[in-house]
């Protein structure tokens, strides 16, 4: 293995940056990625994979960058505690959202564990028992989660879990979009949108991903201190990076503690993040924190986090196991697309299809993929389908960070079919819990 140095990043990060670079240039340019909306991430990403170590070799990235999704993933749970807002909202939007969302990420995972267990795992023994979540590892957290379930994968023994769950979540954002953008065509001519007539008339900055003019430019963010004491971008930024440590620190005081269990530091970095918010609430301290920059911080972590995560992807492991994450991924993708239509018809009150094609990028991209394709047949957001999201992912987000958390220790430690069993369970639930509430029905 390649020494690591300071040097070793600095190269890393600025091969990633150059290449988003050109992708994000190619974005304005080329006709077809504006057709499809493919984000420069995802393109530099594919060329840091075509043109690194594990491809041609052409690129100075070292072998070391799958290294750093684990880093980068720390700081984005660590500041959604920050970022999260208590937005007004209507219950029954938000309470159909929740069970909607809620169930759909219990299904999925159900899905991925009983297929990789009872099904994959007979036809092909040699794949592991956790091999089946790497699809809901990948499609509905996208590259962040695939990268944290890898990682703790990892740290149990089972290094080829990463490159799959990162494969996943890579096939997941294509998918979304080259699924979605179909979708939305069909919709528009079906009269099932309630905003967009014509697929055609899209503004031209949601193709070229250029804000112009400039009174379409919002604000980045605001400032809070005074930069003749400390930037208020670097005060943001210094929170973030205590969250993340504290995240870290709390991770190995948890193995000191307690021998053999090793949670992962996202998650301990995210409870961090809901203890430090808190106590800025009640101190104040939280007046003094920008959620839009931290937001902006966020986001330019997880693009630098699907660049080098499809980057990092090792294809010999792809090849190894390409017929069952085939079928994985297939049955998967087909089973999301019909609980989104299906239920989103039946569930949502209003705007069901912009909320349904908003939940199709989030289960099988990213929330910005979601946000993305929202935009395109919502662009003034006049559905509120974020801001009854926004306060449903409260009660979802704790839901998901113990999904990621403890799937790879129960998993490595054969409980596997239990664990599935009971998201299975769980999901049924909610459904049922919906129907009682009477949110099944779209005419109440």
């Amino acid at each position: 293995m390649e020494a690591f140095s300071p040097w070793t990043l600095f190269v890393d990060l600025g091969v990633i940056s150059c290449l988003l670079l050109v992708c994000k240039w190619l974005r304005v340019k080329m006709k077809l990625m504006q057709k499809f909306f493919i984000p420069p991430s995802l393109a530099a990403g594919f060329l840091g994979l075509a043109l690194g170590p594990g491809g041609a070799d052409v690129l100075p990235l070292s072998t070391q960058t799958g290294t750093y999704a684990g880093i980068l993933i720390a700081f984005i749970f660590g500041s959604l505690a920050l970022t999260s807002q208590r937005s007004e909202g209507q219950g029954g939007s938000i309470g159909r959202m929740w069970a909607y969302s809620q169930a759909g990420l219990l299904l999925q995972w159900a899905l991925g564990g009983l297929l990789g267990l009872l099904v994959l795992r007979y036809m092909w023994p040699g794949i592991g028992d956790g091999f089946g979540i790497t699809m809901p590892s990948g499609f509905c957290g996208g590259h962040g989660t695939a990268a944290a379930v890898g990682e703790a994968f990892k740290k149990l023994g089972n290094e080829d879990i990463l490159t799959l769950a990162m494969t996943a979540a890579t096939v997941g954002i294509v998918a979304s979009v080259f699924i979605g953008l179909p979708l939305i065509k069909w919709a528009t001519r079906k009269n099932h949108t309630a905003y967009l007539t014509d697929y055609d008339e899209l503004p031209v900055e949601l193709r070229t991903g250029l804000l112009v003019p400039e009174e379409k430019r919002p604000r980045l963010g605001t400032d809070t201190c005074s930069s003749i004491s400390i930037d208020s971008l670097t005060f943001n930024l210094t929170v973030v990076a205590a969250i993340a440590l504290g995240g870290y620190g709390l991770s190995k005081l948890v193995g000191m503690w307690v021998p053999g269990l090793e949670l992962p530091v996202f998650s301990c970095a995210f409870v961090v993040g809901v203890v430090l918010r808190k106590i800025f609430d009640c101190t104040g301290a939280i007046q003094y924190t920008c959620p839009q920059t931290i937001s902006h911080m966020s986001g330019m972590m997880t693009d630098f986090l699907v660049a080098f995560g499809i980057a990092s992807i090792k294809l010999s492991v792809v090849v190894a196991y390409w017929q069952p994450l085939v079928i994985l991924l297939l049955v998967g993708l087909v089973c999301t697309l019909f609980y989104v239509l299906v239920l989103g018809k039946l569930m949502q009150k209003d705007c069901w299809f912009e909320k349904s094609i908003f939940t199709w990028g989030w289960f099988t991209g990213t929330m910005a993929m979601g946000i993305a394709l929202l935009r395109v047949v919502d662009p003034d957001m006049r559905s509120r389908c974020l801001d009854s999201y926004a306060l449903a992912y409260l009660f979802i987000a704790p839901v998901e960070i113990a999904l990621v958390t403890f799937a790879p220790m129960v998993f490595m430690s054969g409980h596997g079919l239990w664990f599935a069993g009971s998201c299975l369970i769980a999901g049924l639930a909610v459904l049922g819990f919906a129907r009682l509430k009477g949110w099944m029905s779209n005419r109440a």
